[in-house]
């Protein structure tokens, strides 16, 4: 069977009228239904529900932390390649001991956050719209971004026959995940930007979006119904393989060539009641990081293999290889970004200004990385007071 491509699917609803009249608070859509690899999948076993996976490599053995099990979740996707690594390795369960490790994969954002506020995991790696979606949709109760992962994994790729030049985009079609989506609004950004006109509800304009899911892009492409895309790794790859050209990739519009991919998450209530434990998987990730930069092609193996007993594919090394060099895994959770892509977002007209006071609790992260000499990462303020 061939590999399956989803929509990665961070997003950024639209603002309804008669909505915000009755609600004060308008938030960002979650991830969609259908998330595969790259900001949300490639070969999913399941489309609608989340698949349960046993603990990690490596028993529990030692102390044991103030919590028996801790319950993690993330999707079997390239840009979460850090909870694939670590639990691959057995980095987690080693900085955890005797507390057991048990894990989630889940296809879509929103699942992942109602399994977060209803207690069926502690912590998850997840992207930055529906991070914002839970804590906006929350009134800011429910979860707090702990740490960063990844950045990076987002291109503008064409068909060379009709697009040479980023001059020659009018008149084109060009594809984005999902309306809303972090790739959307990152495209509605930089059109604006370059002086184009389109219209954010139906994409029509100077250049067409077109809203398509990822798993069906290539065909689109092939078909000849789309000139381009703007999508997430490993998107941009497959369709390079099927003979398009990188015309941008994101890192460039961004300062330092850097911007949030996926986060950590952590409900607010296990936060309180097991820092112990939450500072353990912070170590686990920072470690699993350095891993990673130290031994990257293991790593990408380690990655691979994970997509395959998770999502029951493996990607193709012409996927594979492009779409993980792209990627940077780091513990910075970029916040300065996060407010980037909301305020884009707001500009765009598909968000009303949210209120993001208090959703990174970073002081966690810090400590660990003081252990081990290295700078603390920052808040943009919107941290905890």
């Amino acid at each position: 069977m061939a590999p399956n491509l989803a929509a990665p699917s961070h997003t950024f609803s639209r603002p309804n009228a008669g909505r915000i009249r009755r609600h004060a608070v308008t938030a960002i859509a979650g991830l969609t239904a259908v998330a595969l690899l790259s900001a949300c999948g490639y070969g999913s076993k399941s489309d609608d529900k989340a698949n349960t996976a046993a603990t990690s490599a490596g028993s529990a053995s030692g102390a044991k932390l103030s919590a028996d099990t801790v319950k993690i979740g993330y999707f079997a996707n390239l840009t979460h390649g850090t909870p694939l690594v670590g639990l691959q390795e057995g980095i987690f369960q080693k900085e955890l001991g005797a507390t057991q490790v048990k894990t989630q994969v889940f296809n879509a954002g929103p699942a992942e956050i109602e399994a977060l506020n209803a207690g069926s995991i502690d912590i998850g790696w997840i992207g930055p719209s529906p991070a914002i979606n839970g804590y906006t949709k929350s009134d800011g109760k429910s979860l707090r971004i702990i740490g960063g992962s990844a950045s990076g994994g987002v291109k503008l790729v064409v068909n060379p026959d009709k697009i040479s030049s980023l001059d020659d985009l009018k008149g084109k079609k060009i594809a984005t995940p999902q309306l809303g989506n972090t790739q959307d609004v990152a495209l509605l950004n930089y059109l604006a930007g370059k002086g184009y006109k389109v219209d954010a509800a139906s994409g029509a304009g100077d250049v067409s979006v077109v809203r398509t899911d990822n798993k069906v892009t290539p065909d689109a492409y092939k078909q000849g119904s789309i000139d381009g895309a703007w999508v997430p790794e490993p998107t941009a790859s497959k369709l390079v393989t099927l003979g398009a050209k990188v015309l941008l990739n994101e890192k460039d519009v961004w300062p330092d060539k850097k911007f949030v991919i996926t986060n950590i998450i952590v409900s607010q209530k296990f936060l309180k009641e097991h820092p112990d434990v939450v500072e353990a998987v912070l170590r686990g990730s920072v470690n699993t990081n350095a891993f990673i930069k130290a031994n990257p092609d293991k790593a990408k193996a380690d990655a691979n293999e994970a997509i395959k007993k998770e999502a029951g594919n493996a990607l193709e090394p012409a996927i594979l290889d492009p779409a993980w060099a792209d990627i940077d895994f780091l513990d910075d959770p970029l916040a300065n970004t996060l407010q980037a892509e909301a305020d884009h977002a707001v500009t765009a007209g598909l968000l009303k200004k949210p209120n993001l006071d208090g959703i990174y609790d970073l002081a966690p992260l810090n400590k660990v990385l003081a252990a081990k000499g290295q700078a603390a990462v920052a808040d943009a303020g919107l941290g905890v007071k």
